[in-house]
């Protein structure tokens, strides 16, 4: 029993308020492309993410455009990798998404504002979203820890602490950020299986 595999490369998620500071009162996200996930969505808009500069807490601090997912949330999270947290100068922790007490923090700067996030800035766990059905048929719960075999070829790997999330809001899909993607060259369609 397999399941697709998905990169999930940087992106920031913001509440209404924060969309409204980056982007003017009354902004609302427009959809681009629709996601795997129900209801979530690319949308046309994209926000610098302002690091740091380690080397020179008072040079030029280094910066991305990322792009916003929709709908807004009830809190603001930026979502990068480990190279993209070292190139921006960003300490981010490994989490699920929404877990962001205590995480890194960054500026936002959009065309008509700047937001400073005290904390939001994580690097997602590796994780694969299912129904309570999928759950069902892959004998597995909600919080989980599985290892799945995938990649590419010449690039098969078992990735080990890949987190189970079931909710009648998913559809079944693994998701992985751009360095997991790298190191196991998941480029095109990938699947991957969990293994014992």
């Amino acid at each position: 029993m397999k399941f697709i595999v998905e990169t999930s490369a940087r992106h920031v998620h913001v509440t209404q308020e924060t969309l409204e500071v980056l982007f003017g009162k009354g902004h609302e996200l427009e959809v681009r492309k629709m996601l795997s996930q129900p209801g979530q969505f690319a949308s046309t808009d994209k926000v610098e993410v302002v690091g740091y500069n380690k080397k020179d807490p008072n040079g030029p601090r280094p910066s991305a455009a990322l792009s916003i997912l929709g709908p807004v949330r009830k809190s603001n999270q930026v979502e990068v990798s480990f190279t993209d947290a070292r190139t921006l100068g960003l300490s981010a922790p490994v989490r699920e998404s929404g877990d962001i007490a205590g995480s890194g923090k960054c500026t936002l700067r959009g065309p008509a504002g700047e937001v400073d996030l005290s904390e939001g800035v994580i690097i997602a766990k590796r994780h694969i979203h299912m129904t309570p059905k999928d759950a069902e048929d892959f004998k597995v719960n909600n919080g989980d820890i599985v290892k799945v075999a995938c990649g590419g070829e010449g690039r098969k790997i078992i990735f080990d602490d890949v987190v189970v999330r079931v909710s009648e809001k998913f559809a079944l899909a693994m998701h992985i950020d751009t360095d997991e993607c790298n190191a196991c060259a998941g480029f095109g369609e990938v699947y991957g299986e969990i293994v014992k």
